[in-house]
Order: structure tokens, then sequence, then C-alpha cells
């Protein structure tokens, strides 16, 4: 019996330490104090959408404590900024969003992203509103269904504010009236939760923070020892929201109709034709994302066309100026109702500038080719080069352009093989004279 307990007491001797040692990592592993930073710095488009879907879904696995999201964009696609919401209130991890740096704002769409979020903050000099609904695609709709966007809209953002526990008055003047907010504005309308000089400063001040997720868990924010991790966007994602800017969407389509036109215009380049082809497939990418107007688009290819055949047809500007036209017309109305969708004017007249003066050019040089005297027969002979055959003294034979011509030399003999150039022609005679040595 006592030799039993001595084993039992040595085996217990030996294990607890590592029970110990595994409670502890136990432990640990169920206290994440892991930071996981988003950054969106953009027009809110699919690629986007996606990237927070998928650090949302890595702040979950992860377990981290919490998941901010820095943001700065000038609005967005609806279906979009619809996802994003849905993603962020339905999170398993507390959500912060975060308007930064100084200088950036969150309007239109970024509003509602911001105020879905379980906490709202603002960098001091940062903006958030002006969430009033725009049509996108360039349609003309009704009044009445208009207001029954804006609306929509407006629930919707009462709705998010509601649910978040922040001033739905306030939320919904963003849509219905515009408005837009200071942080200090929206922190006094409690439309965010604080201000905060930098990301440290929010993830101190965001320490003991208890939020209640999706599920009806209420959760406590520990960033005490905390350690953060930026998950930026892949190189893929990078690339699809680069090109899915609407000035270069619209750069691209210029490169593609360009490409082709010099293709078209010069068959067997080859390289012009390749690199519009890709622009081409890439404008479309970009174009089909941001909900450009067809007909916008449509506009800048009948340009491209216009400027084609002005090249066959001499239509002596015509075309040109019809061209010129129908480019800043599609170019302006491409993303004309789209809320923070443009193209900037200057890029517009710079293009426009640049197609211009390229067919003027082209333009100006078929018709000095027009104008200038064709010279045929007999008489283009004059001034080119011949071979005498035999000895001119004065006559013989020469040979000019690939036939044998009775010639009369005017300047002395013309030994055979010598080069002469014709000075006059009458009828089946040359009149040809010794070639100058320079």
């Amino acid at each position: 019996m006592l030799r039993t307990g001595l084993k039992v007491f040595f085996l217990a001797w030996l294990v607890m330490p590592i029970v110990a040692g595994l409670g502890g990592s136990l432990i640990a592993a169920a206290s994440p104090t892991t930071v996981e930073v988003l950054t969106v710095d953009g027009t809110i488009v699919p690629v986007i959408a996606d990237y927070i879907d998928r650090g949302i879904s890595q702040a979950e696995k992860d377990g981290a404590t919490v998941c901010i999201i820095e943001l700065d964009t000038p609005g967005g696609l609806l279906d979009s900024t619809e996802k994003i919401v849905q993603r962020i209130m339905n999170a398993d991890v507390p959500i912060v969003v975060y308007v930064s740096p100084k200088g950036a704002w969150a309007a239109s769409a970024g509003t509602f992203i911001t105020l879905s979020a379980n906490i709202a903050a603002m960098t001091p000099g940062t903006t958030i509103g002006a969430a009033h609904p725009v049509t996108t695609g360039g349609e003309n709709i009704s009044e009445d269904q208009m207001k029954k966007i804006v609306e929509f809209s407006a629930k919707w953002m009462k709705t998010i504010a509601e649910d978040r526990g922040r001033n739905m008055e306030q939320a919904e003047l963003a849509v219905t009236e515009s408005k837009s907010f200071t942080d200090v504005d929206a922190l006094e309308y409690n439309l965010i939760n604080l201000r905060a000089n930098s990301l440290e400063d929010l993830i101190s001040q965001i320490n003991g923070w208890k939020v209640t997720l999706a599920s009806g868990e209420e959760v406590t924010i520990d960033t005490t020892n905390y350690g953060s991790t930026r998950n930026e966007m892949n190189d893929i994602e990078k690339f699809l929201q680069t090109i899915s800017d609407p000035n270069i969407a619209y750069i691209l389509l210029t490169l593609a109709t360009i490409g082709l036109i010099v293709e078209i215009s010069n068959p067997g380049m080859v390289f012009p034709g390749v690199a519009g082809g890709i622009s081409l497939f890439l404008a479309f990418y970009s174009l089909g994302v941001l909900n450009a107007y067809w007909g916008g688009i449509a506009l800048i290819l009948l340009a491209m066309g216009l400027f084609v055949t002005e090249y066959f047809t001499h239509s002596y500007g015509l075309l040109t100026a019809g061209g010129v036209a129908s480019l800043v017309m599609g170019s302006l109305i491409l993303f004309s109702h789209s809320p923070g969708i443009e193209v900037n004017r200057g890029l517009i007249a710079g293009v426009t500038a640049g197609i211009t003066a390229f067919a003027i050019f082209v333009i100006g040089a078929i018709i000095r080719g027009q104008r200038r005297r064709k010279v045929t027969g007999a008489e283009g002979m004059i001034g080119t080069i011949a071979i005498a055959k035999t000895l001119l003294d004065p006559t013989g034979t020469v040979l000019a352009q690939g036939e044998l011509w009775t010639a009369a030399s005017v300047g002395g003999r013309v030994a055979p093989g010598e080069e002469v150039i014709i000075s006059r022609v009458e009828g089946l005679k040359l009149w040809v004279a010794k070639k100058s040595k320079e």
C-alpha cells in the first residue's frame, strides 16, 4: 500500500508541471490579442467587397480580438456597398471602421459602411456624409421612381443607425439632404463613437469596449497586449482595383481603339493590334464592374470609327469633326450619373485634344498629297537617271525605266555604262546630259 502511494505521488510530481504548462498554453490560445487591419482606399467596387469579405473571414479564422477597416473612399456602387454592410453586420468578430488618414472622407457608400460598424471612428480632419443616391448607368427614371429609391436608401440608413445605436435622424439627413459631417459633427451627433489621432490611439481607446455580435454574443475587446496584423490586398486584387478606376478604364478604352485603328489602317504591324485587343478586354472588364453607360461606350467607339473612315474617304474634316463631337459626348456621359465615379475632365480634354491633333495632321498630309501635281508617262521621266548602253556622240542608246531608248547627248560624248540625266522627252527620243560629279 505504501509503495502504491509512493508511485502515485511520484507520477503526479512528474505530470503536474506538464499539465500546468499545457493549461497555460490553452489559456493563452483562448485569449488571442490579434488586431487585424484592412485598408480600403478608393472607389467601392466588387474587388473591394471581395477583399473585405476575405479580410473579415481571415480575422474570424485567426480568432482576432478585433478587425479594423481603415477607410478612405469617395463612394461607389450600391451592390458592392450592400455586400460590405451585410458582411460587417454579420461578422463573428468586432468590426471597427476608421476613417483615416487626415483629409480622408467616407462619402456616399462610405457613410453606410462607417455607420454599419460595431465601433465607428474618425481621424481629426476627415468627413463623412453626402449619401444621396444617384442612378447608375445613365438611364432616365421618373420622379416617382427616384423618390422611391431615396426613401429606400433613407430607411436602410435608419435601420443601420438604429441597429448600431446611432442618431437615426442625422443619418437619414445624409441621404435625403446629402448632408456631410466633419469628425467633430459626427461625434456630436452620435454618428460615430470616437475620434482617434492614429491607429495606435484608436486601439488604445477601444480597449475594454463591449460590443454585441450578430449572434447575440457580447464580447469585450481586450487590446492590452495586442499584436497588429495588416492584411493587405494581394497582387491580383490590387491589379483589379487599379483597372477598376474610371480614369484607367477610360484610358484603356482609348488605347484599345487607337491600337485597333492603327492595325486596321496598316495590316501586319501586329503589336498595335495585340496591345489594342488586350486593352479592349481590360476596358470591358473595368466598364462592366463600374456599371458604365453603354451609350457612352457606343459614342466613343463611333468616334473612332469616324476617324478611320476619314482616312479612307477624305471628307476634308467633316467626319473628324463628327468624331470629336461623339468622343466628347461619350466621355462626358460615360459615368456622369454614378456617385463617386467619373472621368477626370482634364483627362477627357487631353485625350480629345491629342486625338484631334493627330487626325488634323493625317488629314493635312492627305490634302497635301492630293494637291501635289501627279507626273506620269513620258513627262514623269524628266529628271530621272538613265544608263548609256552605247557611245553617245552625240546620239546612241540608253536604258531608262527598264526600256531601251534612242537618246542624244547635249553635253558632249558619253561612254557606255555612264549614268545620265534625262532633260527632255520628244516622242520616242530622249535628250540627256552627263550626271554631275559631286
